[in-house]
């Protein structure tokens, strides 16, 4: 489908979705940015659904401001995915002891490494390792910065939540590594902090919702919260690049006969901040549960765990401001997931993919997200269809 526009106070709403399905607190969300004196555009994403103040799954484009709840607490999350030489036939039968083999590689939940990676061993991550990033933490809210430590340990961990990291096979019956994480609770931690911070500034009081509190071009919040943003999205790029790097050490070893080989890795950010220019203005430009879809800039836009995934490349529509949705995005909040589903749900819902079945992840089962299928074809007119994968290991936190 093209968008459908809906009015709103400043800019129209420009929707990928069937206004009527979205739903009602998450529309309200929608009008309140529009209100936004600083909105220069803002649009929809097929997987919009409620939010801190934003929803997620929206595209926020702004001249002189950045709204931090526009971006999302995990500040830098997004998805990576690598093609291998595997097969199908290389499989085996019981694939238990490869997903024990992942969870052993890469902490999860809260869990974080012993000591810190050594990015210099880590298989395929650049020999420049993590450049100027720790020097430039010293640099960041004070707030943080007693969390160094804990930092440095999660750097090349999952967390929780909806994380995962998959091995999934493609339609052709290549098998594919992929994976979605942050800037872990760093990243959080700095998001909440310049969150409250904004709130207390002049130019926010008033606004239809405090939580859309905004820094505002040439003053010094605005130059802090950016200089932690994009460290904190530097974080999370790195994290996933030492994920990736750990998953395919372990393919290594668990497949060593097979001398598996790895195409480039495919990477995306859908909570971030970029500066970008269009109808001649230079905007910052928020996706929130968003990626960029540029002409011809891969993307991924996973489904749940027990559905199926697709790599993209993006259309470069600039209605969506160059942007499409990040996944198949929720339906139900966690707490509606937990009492409508149960474990034997979970079970019959992810049958054929090895991955936890028990109550700790029940908010994840795939009936608690909207079709992924629906998904991609609400948006033919931002992305095509590069790949579609189906999960057969799910790791979660």
């Amino acid at each position: 489908m093209s968008y459908v526009e809906v009015p709103g106070a400043k800019v129209p709403i420009r929707m990928w979705t069937d206004p009527s399905t979205v739903e009602g607190v998450a529309m309200q969300q929608l009008r309140n940015v529009a209100t936004l004196p600083w909105i220069k555009g803002l649009a929809v994403m097929p997987d919009v659904h409620y939010g801190k103040g934003a929803t997620v799954g929206s595209v926020i484009a702004m001249r002189g401001a950045v709204c931090p709840a526009a971006v999302g607490v995990d500040i830098g999350c997004g998805m990576s995915a690598v093609r291998t030489s595997l097969t199908a036939n290389d499989l085996p039968g019981d694939l238990s002891r490869l997903r024990s083999r992942i969870e052993q590689a890469i902490p999860v939940g809260r869990g974080m490494h012993a000591d810190p990676v050594d990015p210099g061993r880590v298989y395929g991550f650049p020999e420049a390792g993590f450049g100027d990033l720790w020097s430039r933490f010293d640099y960041v809210a004070d707030a943080v910065k007693f969390r160094r430590e804990r930092a440095t340990k999660q750097m090349g961990t999952l967390g929780a939540g909806n994380h995962f990291v998959e091995f999934c096979l493609d339609e052709s019956g290549a098998v594919w590594l992929m994976l979605h994480s942050g800037s872990r609770n760093i990243g959080k931690e700095l998001a909440d902090y310049h969150i409250g911070e904004a709130q207390k500034l002049p130019h926010n009081q008033g606004l239809i919702d405090r939580d859309l509190a905004v820094f505002v071009a040439d003053t010094p919040q605005m130059a802090a919260y950016r200089n932690d943003l994009f460290w904190a999205q530097e974080y999370a790029k790195y994290n996933r690049a030492i994920m990736m790097g750990l998953f395919q050490e372990v393919v290594r070893k668990e497949f060593r006969k097979a001398r598996v080989t790895f195409e480039p890795v495919i990477s995306c950010h859908h909570n971030y901040v970029a500066e970008e220019r269009y109808e001649g203005m230079d905007l910052l430009v928020t996706r929130k549960g968003a990626i960029r879809a540029g002409s011809g800039d891969f993307g991924i836009i996973p489904g749940s765990m027990g559905t199926g995934s697709y790599i993209v490349k993006g259309l470069g529509n600039e209605k969506s401001f160059n942007s499409a949705s990040h996944g198949a995005g929720r339906k139900m909040s966690r707490n509606a997931a937990k009492k409508r589903f149960s474990t034997r749900d979970l079970e019959e819902q992810t049958r054929g993919v090895e991955c936890r079945k028990d109550s700790g992840v029940v908010d994840e089962i795939p009936g608690a997200y909207k079709p992924i299928e629906k998904v991609i074809d609400q948006q033919r007119d931002l992305v095509e269809v590069v790949a579609k994968l189906k999960q057969v290991i799910c790791v979660k936190g």
